[in-house]
């Protein structure tokens, strides 16, 4: 028990929590305890010493979240101010009748400097200390504290609005924009926190003045009364101690209110505050000169020191001619300089570069990517790491902006600049499908749901309880704009994934899986292959997370002889069967399916013909009319369900590709790409 006692009391020292919690504790025994005058010397250097401190840090900081202990150091300061205070007054009126240094060599200096042998002038510039320190500094400070906190909470929206938009236009990544958001907590904090710390100061100032009077009535009372002294000694003692413990105290809380002041009006400067001031005072050599000339005007009137109004004219126009030159100097630097970048001509290759993503808004959409309502970014947020879960890449930065020419409550999605899909909104309404099918039972506008088609009713806030409990489902503008969103990108996987994304997947392998990288690429298959058979499944919405039994596969293929995309995709396939047949069974633990017929199989295979390494189909156009209308029926007679095609795996890619003309969203599975382990259930058969 003592070794840890002893432990934690080596823990003390300056900066620590526990050393903190005993300079507040003694501050407040200060406020109950009497002092020596050796001790509340050392406590007035201090506070003075603090003071100008606080004051030059105020000056020297870059911007004021580079000093967010201000507020903290506010309070202790006020506090420390304030307890010499009291243990000042507990000696003048106790000791005062002693002499002028009852209260410590501190309190009798400043008193003896101010004062110059006269009280009545002593106590006159006293009281404008006072003034200047209450009125102007203090008042002043806690003002801009108070609006730039108001102003501070009102930005905030705009604020998170422009970081989500960066982080969805991919400007910035996911820690730049918490960097970004955790800066902003800490500016609104700041700025209350200040709002709030300014009443201390204001406060200082109060009681400095009450603390100046009670010394003066109290001392001379004390003086008269109990000690006898004559009214002239009593005031004179009295008034210099007193004036003398005022200054000791006003002055530090002079310099820690100019500070405030400096902290809080440094919302908007760049750079330290010296620099600002200079950069921008100087910046015109146009009111230099005329200043300059102000003085020198000044210099000629009769009664007035020409002296020091020549100096200043001097120096101004001195400023003025400089600055001058350096404008000058600076266009032909910038002249120069944009020379050669109109010869190379970089707007023409800036207009080269396309958004692979973009979502353009009507301007009557455009609260749903900013103000309180910017939900979109978030969901887009969501979306894309959603995709790199599922389907194992990460989609590029969706680019969302406005567009005038689309119409108020339009929006269009585009693709490498192509336009992929486009709607319209319902600004403040929201959108009622009937899972059933059908409209729903609810009264509104009637259209239909973008991303599938399907019957809709836009419906206002009011009712949205009354379509809930008739069964429907209720999504708000948002969450429309996302369903559409996800569907345009999960049939346009395999154009997202580009070469130097391919790349980055390889790239971004696991260190014992890099091997295979290298004996695979480029002896056995290029860079440009992997991307094509990565495509192919995107495209088939089988995901690429497993990435490395994909390459394994893809080697196997080429260790075989397989040296066309076909045979190597069909063999990566059979790779991902589990994974495959997984994602392809339903609620009830089977994969629904429709078997080809033999017919059907032996048309197919008789239709494909070779051509080079790659095989085509040449099929009569009635043959597949015929084949179409069999399908329709097909999957009319399994009604209620999402069955999966199955044929030959040497047919597969061909069947697939006559299906997706009329059915994109159907699988179709080779024989043997259905794992052992799962479970068929024939709907019928085509």
């Amino acid at each position: 028990m003592a070794e840890s006692v002893l432990s934690r009391l080596k823990s003390v020292h300056i900066g620590s929590d526990i050393g903190l919690a005993f300079g507040v504790m003694g501050l407040l025994v200060i406020l109950v305890m009497p002092l020596p005058p050796f001790l509340l010397d050392c406590g007035l250097a201090v506070s003075i010493t603090a003071s100008v401190l606080i004051l030059m840090v105020g000056l020297f900081i870059v911007r004021p979240l580079d000093f967010t202990s201000f507020p903290t150091l506010l309070l202790i300061s006020t506090l420390l101010r304030l307890s010499l205070n009291v243990a000042t007054t507990r000696l003048v009126l106790s000791h005062g009748y002693e002499g002028p240094l009852a209260a410590g060599h501190v309190v009798a200096a400043f008193g003896g400097f101010l004062m110059g042998g006269d009280v009545l002038i002593g106590l006159i510039v006293f009281s404008i200390l006072l003034v200047v320190n209450f009125m102007v500094i203090t008042k002043g400070s806690g003002r801009i504290a108070e609006v730039a906190a108001r102003f501070s909470l009102d930005a905030m929206p705009g604020k998170q609005m422009a970081i989500d938009s960066e982080m969805s236009a991919g400007s910035i990544n996911d820690i730049e924009a918490k960097r970004r958001r955790r800066e902003l907590e800490e500016e609104s904090s700041f700025y209350g926190s200040m709002d709030g710390a300014a009443k201390f100061v204001r406060g200082d100032a109060i009681a400095g003045l009450i603390i100046t009077v009670i010394n003066i009535v109290g001392g001379l009372t004390i003086g008269v009364l109990r000690h006898g002294m004559p009214v002239g000694d009593a005031f004179a003692t009295f008034t210099t101690l007193t004036v003398g413990d005022g200054l000791v105290s006003q002055i530090p809380a002079l310099l820690v209110s100019t500070a405030a002041g400096i902290v809080v009006t440094k919302g908007g400067i760049e750079g330290t505050a010296d620099k600002a001031i200079v950069r921008q005072l100087g910046a015109s050599p146009q009111a230099l000169a005329i200043a300059g000339s102000a003085a020198g005007l000044l210099a000629l009137l009769p009664g007035l020191p020409a002296i020091p109004f020549l100096a200043i004219a001097g120096l101004a126009g001195g400023g003025a001619w400089l600055r001058g030159r350096a404008l000058i100097k600076a266009a032909l630097d910038v002249t120069q300089a944009i020379k050669p970048m109109e010869q190379a001509e970089p707007p023409i290759t800036q207009s080269l570069q396309i958004d692979t993503l973009r979502l353009e808004l009507g301007y009557g959409l455009l609260s749903l990517a900013s103000g309180d309502g910017a939900r979109l970014t978030e969901q887009i947020k969501v979306l894309r790491k959603t995709f790199a879960t599922e389907m194992g890449f990460i989609l590029p930065p969706v680019r969302v902006q406005d567009n005038m020419e689309l119409p108020a409550n339009g929006y269009c999605f585009r693709i490498k600049e192509m336009e992929a899909g486009k709607g319209d909104l319902r600004p403040g309404m929201l959108l009622a499908i009937n899972p059933a099918g059908g409209f729903a039972p609810v009264e509104g506008e009637r259209t239909k749901e973008p991303a599938f088609g399907l019957p809709a009713v836009w419906i206002t806030e009011n009712t949205r309880q009354e379509a809930t409990l008739k069964g429907c489902t209720v999504v708000d503008l948002a969450s429309v704009l996302i369903t559409h969103l996800t569907e345009l990108i999960r049939g346009n996987l395999d154009e997202l994934l580009s070469y130097s994304e391919t790349q980055k997947l390889l790239d971004g392998l696991a260190k014992e899986h890099q091997r295979l990288v290298t004996d695979l690429i480029p002896s056995q298959i290029s860079t440009g292959g992997v991307q094509r058979v990565l495509q192919a499944l995107l495209q088939e919405r089988v995901s690429i997370r497993d990435l490395p039994t994909i390459l394994e596969g893809i080697q196997e293929a080429c260790g075989s002889g397989a040296r066309s995309i076909q045979a190597i995709l069909a063999h990566v396939r059979i790779r991902l069967s589990r994974q495959i047949s997984m994602a392809n069974t339903g609620p009830g633990g089977y994969i629904p399916a429709l078997p080809l017929s033999a017919e059907w199989e032996a048309a197919f295979s008789d239709a494909i013909v070779p051509q080079g390494d790659e095989r085509q189909l040449a099929i009569a156009p009635s043959k597949l009319r015929e084949f179409i209308q069999s399908l329709k029926a097909a999957f009319e007679a399994a009604a209620g369900e999402h069955p999966v095609v199955i044929c030959s795996s040497l047919i597969r890619p061909h069947v697939r590709m006559v299906i997706a003309r009329s059915q994109p969203t159907t699988v179709v599975l080779g024989q043997q790409e259905i794992h052992a382990q799962s479970r068929l259930r024939a709907l019928g058969s085509i």
